[in-house]
């Protein structure tokens, strides 16, 4: 049983099963990204253990605590042993939330039991600490820009197919950016888990030493959370390569992607945008859906995002000189007109 820093921890993480011993509440609430959650204690389990200790003292509580411990030993060790069983070693990483008594408890009992066991010095607090300080770090940020339906993120698919570093936001957030960006995407990570995803993003990219990161030119906020601060106000110094796509070409690639959609579902996240799309053109855009006009509504509602995002790109900085336009005619043919021009 060995206790290690957390660059270390995080090094054997990429060859190791991670095992998060808190309660379930913390693991829901946020975790390391790929972390199996074997918690010692239930929510309240552990809200009694700590109760007791401000109350009582901390002899008190840790008896308390093994008297929860002692009936999950076995199911500990077997849990393990299923996690472990696919990673053809049996070396474990352990942490809790400090690095104190769970994580020591659940060490001792797996190395006991015949486990090589590595716990993270300082807990889950030190990889947040190393999460947040990912974000004060220069990368050679390059940016997608393009109106909604430009074909963005499959561009980040093909140049990442090319070899070229790609930071996909939008995937780690589970969220397409708009007001229907959410709609067939898996629930979104809370705010600080989005954060811990990205961290490690960035650290893997980095670890390549790549001489430019691609990224999508996004909103800070996609869909409920955040780009960190810090981060962005460094991709918004960072050359945009603007994809400049006729309109019509954009509004037939939008209708592909989200015209079979689930039209209660379309309609919902059009009245959710109604104030800024004005009640006319939100009326209209769901009387379209209704009829199952689909191009019509999404004419309107591509006109609306093409404003906002124009907005959004030339309020930066230095705009003139960070936007290169990339001229091109379809949604298609960025792969040879933007690829082989790099």
């Amino acid at each position: 049983m060995r206790p290690i820093d957390i660059e270390k921890f995080l090094e054997l993480s990429d060859q190791h099963p991670v095992l998060d011993v808190r309660s379930p509440g913390e693991f829901l609430h946020a975790h390391l990204p790929g972390a199996f959650s074997l918690p010692l204690f239930s929510d309240e389990e552990r809200k009694v253990v700590g109760t007791t200790y401000k109350q009582q003292s901390r002899e008190q509580a840790i008896k308390v605590g093994l008297d929860f411990f002692g009936p999950k030993m076995r199911s500990l060790v077997e849990t393990t042993e299923q996690v472990t069983s696919t990673y053809g070693s049996k070396t474990v990483l352990v942490h809790c939330w400090r690095g104190g008594m769970r994580s020591g408890g659940v060490a001792w009992l797996l190395n006991l039991y015949g486990f090589e066991v590595y716990t993270l010095i300082g807990g889950y607090k030190s990889f947040r600490r190393w999460s947040l300080a990912q974000f004060e770090k220069e990368y050679p940020l390059q940016l997608v820009g393009g109106y909604t339906g430009s074909g963005k993120t499959d561009l980040l698919v093909a140049l990442s197919k090319k070899e070229e570093a790609v930071l996909d936001l939008e995937n780690l957030a589970h969220h397409k950016g708009s007001a229907f960006g959410n709609i067939g995407q898996p629930a979104q990570p809370t705010q600080e888990q989005f954060e811990n995803k990205l961290a490690r993003a960035l650290h893997h990219i980095q670890q390549k030493n790549p001489k430019r990161i691609w990224v999508e030119d996004e909103s800070q906020r996609i869909g409920r959370v955040n780009i960190p601060h810090v981060l962005w106000e460094q991709l918004r110094r960072s050359p945009v390569y603007f994809l400049n796509i006729p309109f019509e070409k954009r509004l037939e690639y939008i209708i592909e992607g989200y015209g079979s959609l689930d039209k209660q579902k379309l309609i919902g996240a059009t009245d959710r945008i109604r104030k800024k799309l004005g009640d006319k053109n939100a009326t209209e855009a769901i009387g379209f859906i209704e009829n199952g006009q689909i191009a019509e509504a999404f004419e309107i509602l591509l006109r609306y995002y093409d404003k906002l995002y124009n907005k959004s790109l030339y309020n930066r900085e230095h705009a003139d000189d960070l936007i290169r336009l990339i001229e091109t005619t379809d949604v298609q043919e960025w792969n040879t007109t933007f690829l082989l021009n790099r």
